[in-house]
């Protein structure tokens, strides 16, 4: 279809490439979970992979034909052998959680997004394999599909305690933090897009997103690591399974690790290589990813383990088995992501803008024909404006760009230029039976910004996002179409949400302190003047030491600063409490208030700075508009 994905037509895998994969999905199955439904102790469904039956037919005209057959490979669903000794539970989560079984129990592998799909995957594990004890868990890395579901599998008190190892790359919890606390409402809105939750599951709705089916939607929470891996080369042996450490920071998260099992000549390369194109920028938002970085780390993989390893597995999708396979499988990731670096910065090098790039950039056919070089996950595309992105910044060096109006301002100019909004609807419409969806998703992008409720340009914008969605290869592109679709045809969607309040319990009090800060509405803060705050934090109501902080407001910013207040000055409230305390605050199950009135928090001095500080913090807005404007300014 003419003005839809620009790879989507690139991409057609011979039969004995799909045949192969098809295999490797199946490979050692073992049972299902039956029904695949997972519901929360209320009874809410947070997964239901039954949903997904329809993928057994033919792919429909609402679908990209490749998006479909990754799809039907990514809804395959139960408990499957890797190597004697090694499980994953599949299609119970965007991601896989693996079982590695030790001498006393069984080590836990990136336990998933929400605690009731990861207690399910490991009952179905159980119910196969015994009731073995969990004796480790392990994070490859710093997103939520990660460890959000580790209250499903373990007990923070058994890791507080030390009877639990916790092992996570150095970083690991900050970076957690950033993306799940700092930014979380942001990334939060736009992850209701990329993977399409609150979509009705159907041929033409949502199919998947090319790295999983979508997100669960239960309980979210963090237990915090307790052994950090500061350098690659680091062996550590937990339950007599013996682990050989790879860092590879700044690949597919700030904080990420590829994990060797000598003994089993078994390789798990975390996120680093899936059998999809991944993100260089995700379209929910992140710190853009170095390609460059990422090509290199997976070049040091094959140079640490290729000689020792038979079998390669991810926390997606399905291992690649035998040595021959596994190398070109790893060489061919590497090559992609060098390619799409090298060209990328050759054609910035030429003056070529992102949007330029992305139109321009294609892969070799030898990567462009391989299944898991294609674009079901992370588009060549919007990979390339990523590329521009890190190395040149927003602006493309056109003055004429410089200073811009912004969204809402520009929309009304550009609509009254084109002759109104039900003349520029019109033209749009004839744009639309041409085929050119593209310019009609662009030009009542203005109407929409100027008179949101024009019925007219809601009803074609809906059908113009609709025909892209449905030609998309990339899952993200899909959903995020036919979620902005729903949108302007219904009204702001919002998945159940998780929210971070089973984070904040394992943050220290600098990353809460950080969240506080950003919630500053500086103006306002700026009239309120200068406020200091010294916090006592206790790791108990027994504990008589204290972690001390002290936060100052001034000039409208909110300061951490460890220790008392820089030169003696005094501050207007001293507050006192656990760790636990503050962690339940910020978490939204009590109030500072309550908390004071039960005696959890005892305070000395001026109680009115506490209360001035709670007035200028804001509580961002999870619904907040995307497809139309917002109906306020920013400040």
């Amino acid at each position: 279809m003419p003005g839809t994905n620009p790879t989507a037509d690139t991409y057609a895998p011979r039969d004995d490439q799909h045949d192969q994969d098809v295999a490797d999905a199946d490979r050692g199955f073992v049972a299902r979970l039956t029904p695949g439904v997972v519901r929360d102790a209320s009874g809410r469904t947070v997964w239901d992979s039954d949903a997904y039956a329809f993928l057994d037919e033919d792919c429909p005209p609402t679908a990209h034909p490749s998006l479909w057959r990754q799809s039907r490979l990514t809804a395959r669903q139960g408990l499957y052998e890797v190597v004697p000794g090694v499980y994953q539970v599949r299609g119970l989560d965007l991601s896989n959680v693996t079982f590695v079984e030790g001498d006393r129990g069984v080590l836990v592998i990136d336990p998933l997004i929400s605690a009731e799909v990861a207690a399910a995957a490991l009952a179905l594990y159980r119910e196969h394999r015994g009731h073995r004890p969990v004796t480790a868990v392990l994070y490859t890395h710093s997103h939520v599909d990660h460890f959000g579901g580790v209250h499903g599998v373990a007990d923070p008190e058994d890791a507080a305690a030390g009877r639990l190892p916790v092992i996570a790359p150095a970083g690991f919890l900050a970076h957690a933090a950033g993306e799940n606390v700092i930014t979380g409402p942001a990334m939060a809105r736009r992850s209701v897009y990329m993977y399409g939750a609150a979509l009705p599951k159907a041929p033409d709705g949502q199919i998947g997103c090319g790295l999983g089916q979508t997100t669960s939607l239960g309980g979210v929470g963090l237990i915090a690591p307790n052994l950090d891996v500061r350098a690659t080369g680091q062996t550590e042996t937990v339950d007599g399974v013996r682990m050989v450490f790879q860092l590879t920071p700044g690949t597919e998260a700030p904080a990420e690790m590829n994990v060797h099992f000598p003994e089993l000549r078994l390789l798990c390369v975390a996120e680093n290589a899936c059998h999809t194109l991944h993100n260089v920028l995700t379209l929910r938002g992140a710190l853009v990813r170095d390609p460059s970085a990422w090509a290199r780390y997976l070049t040091e993989t094959l140079g640490l383990f290729a000689d020792a390893t038979d079998v390669v597995f991810a926390s997606h999708h399905w291992p690649t088995w035998g040595q021959d396979r596994a190398v070109r499988f790893l060489e061919e990731q590497r090559d992609a992501y060098a390619y799409l670096h090298d060209q990328c910065v050759r054609l910035i090098n030429a003056g070529y803008t992102g949007a330029e790039i992305a139109e321009e950039l294609r892969f070799p056919p030898a990567l462009e024909q391989r299944p898991h070089i294609g674009g079901h996950y992370g588009s060549l595309s919007h990979n390339a404006k990523a590329v521009y992105q890190r190395y040149m910044g927003w602006f493309d060096g056109n003055p004429a760009h410089l200073w811009q109006h912004p969204p809402r301002e520009a929309a009304a100019r550009y609509t009254e230029f084109m002759g109104g909004a039900d003349a520029v609807v019109d033209k749009a419409r004839a744009s639309f039976e041409r085929g050119d969806l593209r310019w009609v998703a662009e030009v009542l992008h203005h109407v929409l910004f100027t008179d949101p409720g024009h019925t007219g340009a809601r009803a074609l914008q809906a059908e113009t996002f609709e025909r892209l969605g449905h030609g998309s290869e990339c899952g993200p592109w899909r959903n995020f179409y036919l979620t902005g679709a729903a949108e302007l045809r219904g009204g702001v969607l919002a998945a159940p949400g998780r929210g971070a309040s089973g984070i904040v319990g394992a943050l220290t009090a600098e990353q809460v302190f950080q969240s506080m800060a950003v919630r500053i509405d500086g103006l306002r803060a700026a009239e309120a003047g200068r406020l200091l705050l010294r916090w006592e934090i206790t790791d108990g109501p027994r504990d008589t030491s204290a972690d001390i902080w002290t936060l100052l407001l001034s000039n409208g910013a909110l300061t951490p600063m460890p220790g008392d207040a820089p030169r003696g000055e005094r501050p207007h409230l001293t507050l006192r409490l656990a760790r636990t305390t503050l962690h339940a605050v910020v978490g939204r199950a009590t109030t500072f208030a309550d908390a004071i009135a039960a005696g959890a928090v005892t305070t000395a001095g001026d109680l009115m700075a506490l209360t001035t500080l709670g007035a200028l913090m804001e509580r961002p807005d999870p619904r907040f508009p995307i497809v139309t404007p917002r109906s306020t300014g920013v400040v």
